[in-house]
């Protein structure tokens, strides 16, 4: 891509896919026409200055929830790609959970047509394995289906419309959905918790005090994860499916991925709930901290972040899932009846940049964690997750020196009212700006990204 530029960002430091330079980057056609050392870049109609700032390639978050179009009252497509726009997010996956499942060729299709309609960023849509046959996994696939998801849990109660062709309790149904996923390139993600074991512990913990916190970990106590992932994993030697372990939140879990290291392909991730807060968090927060599988304690926490420096965790992902503030003050004081979800989306580039001021992790593998990585996964890097040229101009500039504060006036969702998890958090870094294909979405606090601006992605050459 040569001649003049659309777009000239100069004066910043980017993240290119060997490190950090000290770089000018040009756009042109919304693509990156190239990365020039100062005062070499061909002309270009408008000049960005980015001094003191990093570039990094826009966020990619491979697990989100918005379950639109049901729902508005917890969030929409607008709203929660907005909020996506305002965290430095520009590419967000949407898991299967609507009003219907998103299990049928129809209704990816759907799904697809309403972001496409609504959304702020670039978006990919999940599909549930649905009936489990060759032909309907096919058509989800012709209609745009990023990838596969399930859970090895039953559908809650009054749900089962939402869950009907994503939940499979059974061995058996789980060995088909991976053996369908397997003949694809697709991943398939999977929620595992052993059902059998939490049918156990939840009726153990009818006898406990619904208003205490501890009450719905000891409901879902970590071996019901880490049995999950071990079944899974045991079986996928077999299917030898793309696999990948949601949300991880257990030292056993860890332990579990260590021990089935090598016997197929399968990666898991965890998330800023799981790495930044604990237990104790989740008391202090109440009903509105909760979550599943449940934030655990300080020993989970830094056992999650020893996997992330030894490489066996290696996705950070929000599972973003906003409720309304009516849906969770009805509970309070009753975990077992609340509604399990937090808000994410505008503050995991933030606290993984925090997690880099503190000295935890680099600025290439906390962006990695949160970008790079998912969108090798699945099949959109270099177009996404890099910055070099024909990458899509997808660009989030921070300043690492900047101070993100958490709280309902910062905040952009429609879930910022439920936020308590991390409200009153003071971050150190900041987005300061958002660019999607070339054009900036967000800038000095404002989202001016356009409704219907997103583009539906789907897997391609790398």
């Amino acid at each position: 891509m040569t001649a003049g530029l659309d777009l000239l960002i100069r004066g910043g430091t980017v993240l290119a896919p060997d490190g950090l330079h000290a770089l000018d980057l040009g756009i042109a056609g919304g693509k990156v026409a190239g990365l020039y050392h100062p005062g070499t870049a061909p002309a270009a109609t408008e000049i960005l200055d980015a001094t003191g700032l990093h570039l990094l390639p826009g966020i990619v978050d491979i697990h989100f929830h918005v379950r639109a179009p049901a729902y508005p009252e917890r969030g929409t497509v607008q709203s929660e790609t907005r909020a996506a726009a305002a965290g430095g997010v520009t590419t967000l996956f949407e898991m299967p959970i609507s009003k219907p499942c998103c299990a049928t060729p129809a209704e990816v299709a759907r799904r697809r047509d309403h972001f496409a309609e609504n959304a702020v960023v670039d978006f990919g849509i999940y599909a549930a394995p649905g009936d489990l046959t060759e032909a309907s996994r096919d058509a989800m696939l012709a209609e745009g289906a990023i990838a596969f998801k399930i859970f090895t849990t039953p559908a809650p109660p009054g749900r089962s419309d939402e869950f009907d062709g994503l939940a499979f309790p059974g061995a058996a149904e789980q060995l088909r959905a991976l053996q369908l996923a397997a003949a694809t390139d697709r991943p398939i993600v999977v929620h595992a918790e052993d059902a059998a074991l939490l049918d156990h512990f939840g009726r153990l913990a009818d006898d406990l005090d619904p208003a205490d916190a501890a009450t719905h970990g000891k409901s879902r106590p970590s071996v019901c994860e880490a049995v999950a992932v071990a079944q899974l994993l045991a079986m996928n030697i077999t299917a030898q499916a793309k696999l990948h372990i949601a949300h991880v939140t257990s030292a056993e879990t860890v332990q579990v991925l260590k021990a089935f290291a090598g016997t197929s392909d399968f990666t898991a991730e965890t998330c800023p709930q799981y790495l930044f807060t604990t237990e104790a968090d989740v008391a202090r927060a109440g009903v509105y901290g909760k979550v599943n599988p449940p934030i655990r304690g300080q020993a989970d926490q830094d056992a999650l972040w020893r996997a992330i420096s030894d490489g066996v965790i290696t996705h950070v992902t929000t599972d973003h899932a906003p409720f309304s503030h009516a849906e969770k003050a009805a509970s309070e004081g009753n975990f077992p009846a609340a509604p399990p979800g937090v808000p994410g989306i505008e503050f995991i580039l933030p606290a993984m940049l925090d997690a880099v001021a503190q000295g935890r992790l680099g600025l290439k593998q906390a962006h990695d964690l949160i970008c790079a990585n998912g969108a090798r996964r699945y099949g959109i890097y270099p177009r996404k997750g890099a910055l070099m040229p024909g990458s899509d101009a997808d660009i989030t500039l921070v300043d690492l020196e900047g101070e993100t504060v958490i709280s309902p006036e910062t905040l952009h969702s429609h879930a910022r009212n439920v936020a308590h998890l991390f409200n009153g958090r003071r971050l150190r870094g900041k987005v300061a700006r958002t660019i999607l294909a070339g054009r900036t979405i967000f800038a000095d606090g404002k989202i001016i990204g356009r409704i219907g601006g997103g583009r539906h992605i789907r897997p391609g050459p790398t």
